[in-house]
């Protein structure tokens, strides 16, 4: 598609966070290309964003929407249904956007033309050191595979909605977001596939993700991360792949490892034997380690990694077991077994 062709519309479905609002639409006012416009849909915030937005009418070609309050997914459609442009963009209110974003997006577009994209996520040197942390346990390669914008990717790159673009066309054809509160980016991404849709990484059109959150909230997201995804093999069993149980295989590992070693000190002759499985563990935690001390040039840094990956494989391991116990052995519903997944009409 010619660039002259594409009319982009940002749709950013926001529920209160009005700091967040603030500083992701400042960094929208700095890109070096004007041409989009900006959907606002506020999600039933207890005080109206309306006030946030009004401070960049004259900067930005914005228009604001007001809702009862549905969740990310529905939000999103409203927006879509709401907007002007051929090519929707989400962005999460906890963005910042760089100068280059739209530029980058379009001379994408223009150039290998695909009806779905995804970007990556980076910190800011200005982060907290857990904010750098939890990103580099959400990013690394060595963690996630990559699945969020790495440069080496197993299989089909996923798109997530706290960066991602879709045709209106392929909007039209899919109706956008399904019924999920938790997954509905890797839900929309298969259904586009099955559509016949391709989708790809732009490895250049990066977004800074400032994560307000704390070990316990993120310790509640990746839970529910691991939840969804037995949800989303139900849904699509033509895409499911091994890789997701490592989580849980780590999860468990981490356990036997830790009743070996244990074991190790009772059982002396084959001490050595037994404590190969814990030696593994703190190879790759040493890993862990490195990698993001050099990333972010901080050992503590790099120390808080190690807390954040545990936290993010347990919980994330954890959720996606039981998951599987209720969906798969118990033979429950997934509406019924989980219902703070779903909207509810």
């Amino acid at each position: 598609m010619k660039i002259e062709d594409l009319q982009l519309s940002i749709i950013i479905a926001v529920y209160e966070r009005q700091d967040e609002l603030t500083e992701l639409l400042s960094s929208l006012t700095k890109q070096t290309d004007h041409n989009f416009e900006i959907i606002i849909v506020d999600d039933g915030s207890t005080t109206k964003l309306e006030t946030v937005c009004a401070k960049f009418n004259s900067q930005l070609k914005l228009h604001y929407y007001y809702k009862t309050n549905s969740g990310p997914g529905k939000s999103r459609n409203y927006g879509m249904a709401k907007a002007n442009g051929n090519y929707f963009i989400f962005l999460d209110s906890d963005t910042i956007i760089p100068p280059t974003y739209i530029q980058s997006v379009k001379h994408e577009l223009s150039t290998n033309y695909v009806d779905a994209f995804g970007g990556p996520d980076d910190a800011d040197d200005s982060f907290t050191n857990l904010q750098k942390a939890i990103t580099f346990s959400m990013t690394s390669f060595l963690t996630t595979g990559g699945i969020r914008g790495g440069k080496k990717q197993i299989g089909k790159f996923q798109p997530r909605s706290f960066n991602m673009g879709i045709s209106r066309k392929a909007y039209e054809k899919t109706g956008g977001f399904a019924d999920l509160r938790v997954g509905e980016d890797p839900d929309l991404s298969m259904r586009l596939w099955e559509n016949g849709f391709e989708t790809r990484l732009f490895q250049d059109s990066k977004v800074i993700h400032k994560r307000r959150t704390s070990l316990k909230k993120f310790a509640k997201q990746v839970y529910q991360f691991g939840v969804a995804r037995p949800i989303l093999n139900q849904r699509h069993p033509k895409y499911v792949k091994p890789t997701f149980w490592f989580p849980s295989l780590f999860f468990v590992g981490t356990l036997v490892a830790l009743l070996l070693l244990f074991v190790s000190f009772i059982f002396t002759e084959h001490q050595f034997v037994l404590q190969i499985p814990f030696v593994l563990w703190l190879i790759y935690m040493f890993m862990i380690f490195i990698f993001s001390s050099l990333r972010f040039k901080s050992a503590i840094v790099g120390l808080l990694s190690i807390e954040t990956t545990l936290i993010q494989f347990f919980n994330y391991g954890y959720g996606f077991l039981e998951s599987q116990f209720k969906l798969n052995i118990l033979k429950k519903d997934s509406k019924k077994a989980f219902p703070s997944h779903f909207h509810i009409e």
